[in-house]
């Protein structure tokens, strides 16, 4: 299948027996595998005389490329693996064994069959349609120096579509990326190890890149790609080589000062300061002001019983 798609990625047409004679198969054998493209949910043209193609053309993850875009300093700290499809990068980054000290891991896919987003909800991955990356981090101070980590992760992922022409991007508390209001970008993190020691951390990034918008609609909230906010196609190698960059320095830093660090930037990003919202928090809800975040990363929020701080939930804005 992926020899297939590499055939069709360039938008043009080929016909059944140029692709059966380059994958050397029946052309019997090569409608099969066609009908198995369409299954993935990717448009397939096909015109009499003409054979095959995908409509759009299609950007296949290569780590090559998106090595290329790497800084000198961070090549050597980046392990990177790419595939084809998975249940889910945040799975497959771990199952691949241990990391060696100073090394981070970052795994790409196609797609998931089954990657989540937070609060168990389900995240939607269209076939080469998204950056679906995964980085495994190894941090020896225990869970409780990542308070605000979420944050900063969201604010990396600003910083690295920043140098790719997306502006006017904002931060929804505690980790999403949005565009005018719509849903851009995810993250979630999944801690495993001790409290107080050794502990990895794998933190999981969904990024939309260019989707139909029968697929923008069926995500079940208001959401946007990079194709629409930069106005033009967006490169999903470059996207992840720059995401690897500012994800591999925010690291770094996060690693010797904590959120501390990052707090004023992330603060200049955040969607819904000064405004109206309501928390929802485990079973009840907190409306108020929201005066940003303090140093450890829980939201302030501003009540008729004074200032409190939120380390969870989930913030929407207040319905005048």
């Amino acid at each position: 299948m992926d020899k297939l798609l590499g055939l069709l990625a360039d938008g043009q047409f080929h016909s059944g027996e140029e692709l059966g004679e380059h994958l050397g198969i029946s052309r019997a054998a090569v409608w099969k595998k066609l009908k198995a493209v369409e299954e993935l949910g990717l448009a397939l043209d096909s015109v009499r005389g003409k054979g095959y193609r995908l409509g759009s053309g299609i950007e296949l993850l290569d780590s090559e490329k998106i090595k290329s875009c790497l800084d000198s300093d961070v090549q050597t700290r980046a392990e990177i693996h790419t595939c084809f499809t998975t249940e889910s990068t945040n799975d497959l980054v771990r199952d691949l064994g241990t990391v060696p000290a100073g090394i981070t891991r970052f795994c790409l896919a196609e797609h998931q069959t089954r990657g989540r987003g937070r609060r168990g909800r389900a995240w939607n991955s269209p076939f080469g349609s998204t950056v679906s990356l995964s980085a495994l981090w190894q941090n020896g101070e225990g869970t409780a120096s990542l308070e605000g980590l979420s944050l900063a992760v969201g604010l990396a992922v600003v910083k690295a579509l920043e140098t790719l022409g997306a502006r006017d991007l904002k931060l929804k508390w505690p980790n999403d990326v949005l565009w005018q209001g719509k849903k851009l970008c995810g993250v979630l993190l999944e801690v495993h190890g001790d409290p107080t020691g050794e502990c990895e951390v794998v933190i999981g990034i969904g990024i939309n890149v260019r989707l139909s918008d029968e697929q923008l609609t069926s995500i079940g909230q208001p959401a946007v790609d990079l194709f629409r906010v930069c106005d033009k196609a967006v490169s999903r190698n470059a996207v992840a080589g720059h995401l690897i960059n500012t994800l591999t320095h925010l690291l770094e830093g996060f690693g010797q000062g904590g959120f501390t660090l990052f707090k004023n930037q992330w603060c200049e990003y955040d969607a819904f300061r000064g405004q109206e919202v309501t928390l929802v928090a485990s079973t009840r809800s907190v409306t108020g002001r929201c005066l940003g975040v303090d140093d450890h990363g829980g939201l302030l929020l501003e009540t008729e019983s004074g200032v409190h701080v939120f380390n969870g939930g989930e913030v929407s804005l207040r319905q005048s």
